[in-house]
């Protein structure tokens, strides 16, 4: 029993020494600041003191078809869970990027400007604020008539309109009779322990940050126009035909594919009930956004997939797509593929939501239970497209991840997700000739300053390619070498770890850094320092070979696996595997001891997808 005790205080110290180490890596003062006061815990966790915000939103909104505006309604039950007083609002509406007068971090074309968002009515706790002729950004700050104070409750009411955009990109006029709707409404910003208000423009250059709400929402359209949404569909009935509420009823609880309206159906005027408005009412739950799309003439496929096995849970799996679409026609049975892959295999954790819509549009963009994906016209291409916008459910939507800042969080997690499903639908081969070609290449033949940022560097500070390489292919690279470092079992286990520790709240890299650490009991310091606070590159060399003994330098710095590719005097080859493990004590120079005592006739170094920024020096032949 004494001995029993003893091991288990051996262990507890094991424990605490190896998480010790987590304030080694670089913390700006803010991110310590939440540490110290036990918001933020070093074990990887939300600490004792953890709190964040929470909006409860009710909408009514309606789309004109005809002067393609939206307009609506909306009451914000808003809860203040901070110990913070507030003395004012930041009331976030993205749509203003159309506004000329709002930054932009690209060029636009003139059918992209609009006059963006109109506040006809504003409220507070009843209060009646004039906003008319405010010249709203994409953030706007209203100061309010009372403070409000900590663990209270207020409620915002707001009416509305805006146009929608002619050029569609992530939302606006996808055809002149269908439309993707999304950040259509006036928001909260989010208020939090590190940066307070997130008062950061939105540039289009940069994605979101929001926080879980609850929604319960209507969409009023008119006749023959059906509505997607975020969310669970309340009432089919009263806007489909009997038939078709009954087909869509049909699709939540088979494997069968449906054609719930077909071409001819849409054209026909049989679909939707036939009152002049149809009012589609949804309602999503601890969520981050929500958004929807409408067209009087979109194909509209349905099934569902089983995404728990222990609990039976169905989700459904929806598709619109036009007629020329022909890379949707087979979005259903992809998306079966996907949402079974991503919950049994990678990541491994069940689909959050009830359903997933592809909708046909110009964006290629993620979307609460919702996609917007162009026609590629090569299926292939247009199924790895929609894998990597699915599987940014998980992150940044089950895992709150603040996009606008860290990026890195979800692009590099939603890249490794699509690199492993393409490997499970199209081969190790054909999935690493495509994330070569479009995660990796461009960044490693490209030596200029901008590409060799620190991954933590804020993606609010980087721009064009340097923005894109940090946020997906080094990202994504840092999370696969991690992967190969620790083995599928125990980085799925610390992968496991920091989803449950941080899904519905919002984790910052360290909160990463720490759950995995904790997790797979190992000190990974010197692994994420090597690869998120670093200018490192990839580029390997063979400095010497000698006596079977393989020297090789690390030039550009990061920790990355490789194989030594033998060839021997007999023209018999081997290829030995190694680990990112052999960079930890010395991240400079590895030496590789060959068991195998024959003559060395040739050896290659080769990263796979890790490309080298040097190939040539990774070649060696005996003199």
């Amino acid at each position: 029993m004494k001995q029993k005790s003893l091991q288990i205080l051996f262990m507890a110290f094991l424990f605490v020494a190896q998480n010790s180490f987590a304030q080694e890596l670089y913390m700006p003062r803010n991110i310590k600041k939440s540490y110290s006061s036990g918001v933020r815990s070093m074990d990887g966790k939300p600490g004792k003191n953890y709190w964040q915000n929470h909006g409860n939103y009710n909408i009514a909104m309606s789309v004109n078809a005809d002067t393609k505006v939206v307009s609506g309604t909306e009451t914000i039950v808003y809860e203040n869970n901070s110990n913070d007083t507030l003395k004012n609002l930041r009331i976030r509406f993205v749509n203003n990027i159309h506004k000329k007068t709002s930054p932009r971090a690209v060029q636009n074309s003139d059918g992209f400007f609009t006059d963006g968002l109109t506040i006809t009515a504003l409220k507070i706790e009843g209060e009646v604020y004039k906003e008319d002729g405010k010249d709203w950004g994409t953030v706007g700050i209203v100061k309010m008539k009372k403070p409000m104070r900590p663990h209270s409750k207020i409620t915002i009411d707001i009416d509305w309109n805006y146009p929608l955009s002619e050029v569609s990109g992530r939302e606006g006029q996808i055809d002149k009779t269908t439309f993707f709707v999304a950040y259509s409404y006036p928001r909260v910003s989010v208020f939090d322990d590190y940066n307070k208000w997130d008062d950061l423009p939105h540039t289009s250059g940069q994605e979101f940050y929001n926080d879980f709400n609850d929604y319960t929402y209507s969409v009023k359209a008119p006749k023959n126009y059906v509505v997607y949404g975020t969310g669970d569909l309340l009432n089919p009935d009263e806007v489909l035909q009997p038939e078709f509420a009954a087909r869509l009823k049909k699709s939540y609880i088979t494997d069968e594919i449906l054609h719930i309206a077909n071409e001819q159906e849409m054209k026909s005027g049989i679909v939707t009930k036939q009152s002049d408005w149809n009012v589609w009412k949804f309602e999503a739950k601890n969520i981050t956004d929500v958004c929807f799309a409408l067209s009087d003439h979109y194909l509209w496929d349905a099934s569902s997939v089983l995404v728990d096995k222990k609990t039976n849970r169905r989700a459904s799996v929806q598709a619109a797509y036009d007629i020329k679409g022909t890379d949707f026609v087979n979005s259903i049975k992809n998306n079966q593929y996907a949402l079974d892959y991503f919950s049994n295999s990678w990541p491994g954790v069940p689909y959050p939501f009830s359903k997933m819509t592809a909708f046909q549009g110009f964006a290629d963009m993620e979307y609460p239970m919702m996609c917007n994906d162009s026609q590629m016209g090569d299926p292939v291409f247009a199924q790895l497209v929609q894998d990597h916008e699915v599987a940014h459910t998980y992150f940044p939507f089950y895992m709150g991840i603040n996009e606008t800042r860290y990026a890195f969080m979800d692009e590099g997690w939603a890249t490794t997700f699509e690199y492993l499903i393409g490997i499970a639908e199209h081969g190790k081969e054909a999935a690493d000739k495509f994330y070569k070609e479009f995660r990796v290449q461009e960044y490693i033949k490209d030596a200029s300053t901008e590409e060799d940022q620190p991954i933590i560097t804020m993606s609010s500070q980087l721009s064009d390619s340097g923005y894109g390489n940090n946020s997906y292919g080094k990202a994504s690279l840092s999370y696969i070498a991690l992967k190969d470092l620790l083995g599928d079992d125990l980085f799925k286990k610390s992968l496991h770890a920091y989803m449950d520790n941080w899904n519905g709240k919002h984790p910052i890299p360290w909160d990463y850094f720490n759950s995995f650490n904790t997790a797979s009991g190992k000190n990974l310091n010197w692994f994420f320092n090597n690869w998120f606070f670093t200018n490192n590159y990839i580029d390997l060399s063979v400095r010497n070979v000698d006596k079977n003994i393989v020297s090789v330098a690390n030039e550009g710095g990061f920790a990355i696996p490789f194989d030594v590719v033998i060839t021997y005097q007999d023209n018999t080859k081997e290829t030995l595997h190694q680990t990112p493990a052999v960079w930890e004590s010395n991240q400079k120079l590895a030496k590789v001891i060959l068991k195998n005592k024959k003559q060395i006739k040739s050896l290659a170094l080769d990263g796979g997808i890790f490309m080298d920024a040097t190939p040539l020096n990774n070649l060696w032949t005996a003199k």
